[in-house]
């Protein structure tokens, strides 16, 4: 290693793609194949772990297993509005009760697990939400030092009280919380520390990330068959950085669900820009939303990792959004129907699954794959409050007038929530461009014809026409 490294920004960043191979241990170079191409059933297999080695990993430190529980009254409100013959059951699979109270202790359990195995004294993670709480916990568990990197502030020193709830919950679990303004220095940062102390990167991003996930999808499966004798119609998955639907996805196919719907569900930000000093606060939610669904669905090798094992595109079948009042509305409803008091992650897909169960027939059952653990930070009134401070209008009415950045609409009842849908193909487009882009608009081999072919989830003459499109 250079003892005497250019800690400027652009000396970092000449040497990224070093600092985060050496941090994760997987030889990327060896996935590549040829132009944009590389094998991506290779590198997940290079986790090295069956799905029944990951639940026993998963199970020394008490992730997984959690309780899917039937939303009665939920169903019955959503039948009070619905068409005769329609009202959909819904499931919710109860991720709250991992350690660290949300899903992301599957992805950091097998992390940790791969750090402590390759012998790292400690691990680093980049994220303003869950997955550090869950590094945290899990680095506790494995004996190992945890330095988790937070996007936290504006220019102003402001912060949302769910990113503070957040960065609270790191530091009970005994990491250290480096936090940072909003903007490229996270990624500096982050790439500093990893060279510096030379631990692990747990990355949200990494084979093992994914694997961690479809557990879920797998057990959730399991759940949905003792419990009414057939598989769920459709499962719904608050898609933020894609790897909440990659791995679920993966889970559900390995437990042969070839029937069920894999939807996607994010809270509508659009016009907002998540790296903006500006925009950043002006945002209701950290996670789940489009300003990460959507740029990291249409590229998502922009990750802190060479190649980035969550791929949503490969595995969706729907994508719609919500709205941030619609959202703040169904974790009241969750709340006092059921009796279950739950954070903003769960209840996006759980905004998005009332609305859909009253499109779908009595009989069919619609899952939401997660609930997260709520805090002082998460809760609607925080929220509200801190919005109201930045001058965002907050009032009962119409869900679709809502103008993020500006207001945010309470339904005035049930039947107001609604879903909107996203054009996929669309998204795929906006792919192939950024692949015109990359190739300088040189022609597609066959290799890279397969590849994209999977990657969109499409044929080879689909993307051969629209790729012609984007690259004209």
């Amino acid at each position: 290693m250079n003892n005497n490294p250019d800690f400027s920004y652009q000396g970092v960043m000449s040497r990224k793609n070093r600092i985060m191979k050496q941090a994760v241990g997987i030889d990327y170079d060896q996935f590549e194949l040829e132009g944009i191409a590389f094998d991506y059933d290779a590198m997940m297999n290079k986790a090295g772990y069956s799905l029944e080695e990951v639940r026993k990993i998963q199970e020394e430190t008490n992730v997984g297993k959690t309780p899917l529980f039937e939303m009665h009254n939920l169903t019955k409100l959503v039948r009070l509005h619905a068409e005769p013959g329609k009202g959909a059951r819904i499931f919710i699979k109860d991720e709250a009760c991992n350690p660290s109270g949300s899903f992301k202790a599957r992805r950091a359990s097998l992390s940790c697990y791969q750090a402590q195995k390759q012998g790292y004294r400690g691990v680093i993670s980049a994220t303003s939400g869950n997955y550090g709480a869950a590094v945290a916990s899990q680095s506790a568990m494995r004996g190992l030092n945890c330095i988790v990197v937070q996007e936290l502030f504006d220019s102003q020193d402001l912060s949302q009280p769910e990113i503070m709830e957040k960065g609270r919950a790191c530091e009970a679990y005994g990491a250290e919380v480096v936090q940072l303004s909003v903007g490229p220095e996270l990624f500096y940062k982050f790439l500093i520390l990893l060279e510096e102390t030379q631990y692990f990167n747990a990355s949200l991003y990494t084979p093992f990330g994914i694997a961690g996930i479809e557990t879920l999808g797998y057990e959730l499966a399991e759940q949905v068959r003792r419990t009414v004798g057939k598989d769920p119609a459709a499962v719904l998955i608050t898609h933020a950085g894609g790897g909440n639907v990659t791995g679920t996805a993966r889970g559900l196919q390995k437990a042969g669900c070839k029937d069920t719907d894999v939807i996607g569900i994010s809270v509508d930000l659009s016009g907002l820009h998540m790296a903006s000093d500006h925009d950043f606060n002006r945002k209701s939610f950290t996670t789940g939303h489009t300003g990460f669904g959507v740029p990291f669905a249409t590229w998502p090798d922009r990750a802190d990792v060479p190649r980035n094992a969550a791929r949503s595109l490969r595995y969706l079948d729907r994508y719609y959004t919500v709205t941030q009042g619609e959202v703040f509305y169904m974790t009241e409803l969750l709340a006092q129907l059921e009796g279950l008091e739950r954070g903003p992650a769960g209840n996006t897909s759980l905004a998005g699954a009332f609305a859909l169960a009253m499109e779908m027939d009595r009989d069919d059952v619609i899952v939401v794959q997660e609930t997260e653990y709520t805090g002082a930070g998460k809760h609607p009134s925080p929220q509200l409050t801190f919005a109201r401070k930045l001058g965002i209008a907050v009032k009962r009415g119409k869900p679709e007038e809502s103008i993020p950045g500006q207001n945010i609409i309470i339904p005035e009842s049930p039947a107001q929530i609604a879903v909107k849908r996203v054009d996929l193909d669309n998204l795929k487009k906006s792919y192939l461009k950024k692949v015109a882009q990359e190739k300088g608009g040189g022609a597609l081999s066959p290799v890279e014809l397969d590849y994209l072919a999977a990657e969109l989830k499409t044929s080879t003459g689909w993307v051969e026409k629209h790729y012609g499109k984007a690259g004209g």
